[in-house]
């Protein structure tokens, strides 16, 4: 059986039901010893936070909550894991990165880096090793499917009906207005950010700072746009922190003083390496639920701001924006690892890894839910697995 792994409350049913039913096959007196060791490996494909917190999970629910019922089975259960590239989590400080894999290692979770699938059938998946180049075949009584995120039947034609051909998600620009549309907006995993480059405006961005057509900006020209530079082409900011400049004048490595004159020819060799720090927004509910209040007070606010504009200048037009774009700030990230432990990699640097980080993945996870009686579910939801187990009836 092939799962692909949706995100939906239907998938995670059909899941559990189909790791049940595998169970119930596998405990017929007459099968086979091999038939059983076919119906009870599992493999997961994809070896990102969703792939490993699926293997993780699985093993957890066969393990301690599956094994009691069928204590006969339970040395037949294989759980593997394929990912392309050369590390699990590889998106994760490599700390965190070294001690999934150990830790998989630890659990019998069969690592299998540098694996791409090539063929997946009804009773076997084929994958090619990268290091060897020898293709191996893995029997599977359920395949998952994780690398990663396509777009709904609904936004495919809707892509269409714009011209958005050849896309993976809908295109829109930094206000999350989607391309070709004037009024739409899209958020969250159906879309993508189509970021401004740089060199793409480095005329107008010149032009709109020389404001008596000298041809040549001094520092004070200058300084009346940078702010606008910056908020509007975020790579720029980036750009500089990653290079521990201070300010753009810097980036133009010239000194502070009021008699620095830069033509566009300078202007364009100075930022010509900011465009390289563009990096697209990952597909996370981190991502959708900061764009979601964005837009809301974007909304919220639409009358106020087309009387009192709050954004930058418009380089290719006249005025102002009306809004600010939308910026994302990484606030961190989790990694649940079975076994009540959990990776977090937050801001600062700051890399926990264990029990007491699990104890705050609770915390973080139900202060997001939305309102206290969703709190109070999932709260009693952990509390009954953690007395009675999981639950592994077909309800």
């Amino acid at each position: 059986m092939v799962v692909i792994l949706d995100h939906e409350v239907d998938e995670a049913l059909k899941i559990r039901h189909s790791v049940v039913d595998l169970f119930e096959r596998a405990s017929l007196p007459s099968l086979p010893v091999e038939e059983k060791k076919k119906l009870l490996s599992f493999v997961v494909v994809g070896g990102g936070p969703t792939g490993v917190e699926f293997a993780a999970e699985l093993h957890d629910f066969v393990l301690e909550d599956m094994a009691k019922l069928y204590p006969s089975l339970k040395d037949y259960v294989k759980i593997t894991l394929l990912e392309a590239g050369d590390h699990i989590l590889n998106m994760f400080d490599k700390r965190i990165t070294e001690f999934a894999e150990q830790k998989f290692a630890r659990d019998g979770i069969d690592v299998r880096l540098g694996s791409m699938v090539v063929k997946v059938g009804e009773n076997e998946i084929t994958a090619k090793e990268r290091a060897s180049g020898q293709v191996v075949s893995i029997p599977h009584g359920m395949v998952v499917w994780s690398t990663g995120i396509g777009a709904r039947p609904e936004v495919v034609e809707f892509m269409k009906q714009l011209g958005q051909v050849n896309r993976r998600a809908l295109v829109t620009d930094e206000w999350l207005r989607v391309e070709g549309s004037d009024n739409i907006y899209a958020l969250g995993d159906c879309a993508t950010i189509n970021q401004r480059r740089v060199m793409e405006d480095i005329a107008v961005i010149f032009s709109k700072a020389d404001k008596n057509n000298s041809g040549k900006l001094d520092l004070k020209e200058f300084k009346d746009v940078v702010g606008d530079i910056i908020e509007r082409y975020p790579q720029v900011d980036i750009y500089l922190k990653k290079n521990q400049m201070r300010d753009m004048a810097s980036l133009l490595k010239k000194s502070q003083e009021s008699n620095i004159i830069v033509d566009i020819e300078y202007f364009k060799e100075a930022l010509s390496k900011v465009d390289s720090q563009m990096k697209n927004l990952p597909a996370t509910a981190q991502v959708a639920a900061q764009q979601g209040v964005y837009l809301a007070d974007c909304f919220n606010r639409m009358e106020e701001c087309e009387k009192y504009p709050e954004g930058p200048l418009r380089f290719r037009g006249v005025g102002r924006h009306r809004f600010r774009p939308f910026r994302y700030r990484h606030l961190g990230q989790f990694a649940p690892l079975g076994g009540e432990q959990t990776a977090a990699q937050l801001p600062g640097d700051w890399i926990s890894i264990g029990q007491s980080t699990q104890w705050l993945w609770y915390s973080v996870y139900t202060s997001k839910q939305v309102s206290w009686r969703t709190r109070f579910l999932v709260v009693g939801d952990w509390g009954r697995r953690f007395i009675f187990g999981r639950d592994s009836s077909k309800i």
